[in-house]
């Protein structure tokens, strides 16, 4: 298509759009340019993959769409220009009323504005629902950095966070979202992962234990012990029916550990224990129906309390 025509489309039907993709191409600089002079206020939606982030960042952080509900940054997995610098405080002023925000193999430099403003003086995102900051290679995220980003976000639902192994169990349960429903926090880059032993998955499971749908802390290196009580509190804060998604791929899940929340949560009917190296052999998979969860409980019934103590020996 041609670009001008595409301005003078805006200029005709601006008011009745509702969703903008970008694909990778030849010509998304000069749409994008396009779209930020002409960009009209009462675009809702807008879906952006382009080739140039500063431009669609400067879009955005000026205001042109104060009602924008969904936001999305996808790069591709072999893009080797994934760094973005993103001021936080002036995307939540741009676009209030954001409700889905994801950046998907994109690493964000967090910046503060020029006047050094405190995001805490904003309202932050409120109406947020879902934030992906997702990667499969090295994240910047801190602490602080999600804290900036949430601290206003008492209606989050999904918080994916696979890759950025710098985020802390005390930061996420400080959060101020009191019904999470899925938590993606895998580390999938054996690069970057921390082989420190770290604790604290209690405090997420006793907080959203509850409400939580998914998790997924694929590869995070909690210790058995902190495991296994975190698994215990996900069974007697949970309702059966609540947990359907457990990744435990490449954690130090123990067969107790592993038998409590198999029995308790019936509605499991995802549940991934590859490389799961305090397991037995044989139940070390991956299992995609309640069937086959059914199957493993049988398998876990009929192993001896203290198993898992032989198999730490090897």
């Amino acid at each position: 298509f041609q670009v001008e025509g595409l301005l003078e489309f805006l200029e005709n039907h601006g008011k009745q759009i509702r969703q903008i993709l970008f694909t990778h191409g030849l010509k998304n600089d000069r749409v994008l340019a396009a779209v930020s002079v002409n960009a009209n206020s009462s675009f809702c939606f807008s879906k952006l993959v382009p080739s140039d982030h500063s431009a669609w960042l400067l879009f955005f952080q000026r205001g042109c769409c104060p009602d924008l509900e969904l936001l999305e940054v996808n790069k591709r997995l072999d893009s080797k220009d994934g760094e973005l610098p993103v001021c936080m405080q002036q995307l939540q002023m741009a676009c209030p009323k954001l409700k889905t925000f994801r950046m998907l193999n994109v690493r964000p430099l967090h910046k503060m504005m020029r006047n050094g403003a405190a995001s805490s003086t904003g309202s932050g995102f409120p109406l947020l629902e879902e934030l992906c900051i997702a990667t499969t290679a090295y994240s910047y995220m801190t602490d602080r950095d999600l804290r900036e980003v949430l601290f206003g976000s008492t209606k989050l639902r999904v918080l994916d966070l696979r890759g950025c192994s710098r985020i802390t169990p005390s930061a996420l349960a400080a959060l101020p979202c009191p019904e999470l429903e899925c938590l993606f926090w895998g580390q999938y880059s054996s690069q970057f992962r921390s082989s420190s032993m770290m604790s604290g998955l209690t405090l997420l499971t006793q907080k959203w234990g509850p409400t939580l749908q998914q998790l997924d802390i694929a590869n995070q290196p909690f210790t058995e012990e902190d495991l296994e009580l975190a698994m215990s509190y996900l069974t007697q804060t949970s309702e059966a029916e609540t947990l359907r998604f457990l990744n435990l791929s490449g954690t130090r899940i123990t067969p107790p550990a592993l038998r409590s929340v198999v029995r308790q949560m019936t509605a499991l009917n995802y549940l991934n224990l590859s490389s799961c190296r305090y397991l037995p052999r044989g139940l070390k998979k991956i299992y995609r129906s309640q069937e086959e969860i059914c199957e493993l409980l049988d398998k876990l019934e009929g192993l001896p309390e203290q198993h898992h103590l032989i198999l730490q020996s090897f």
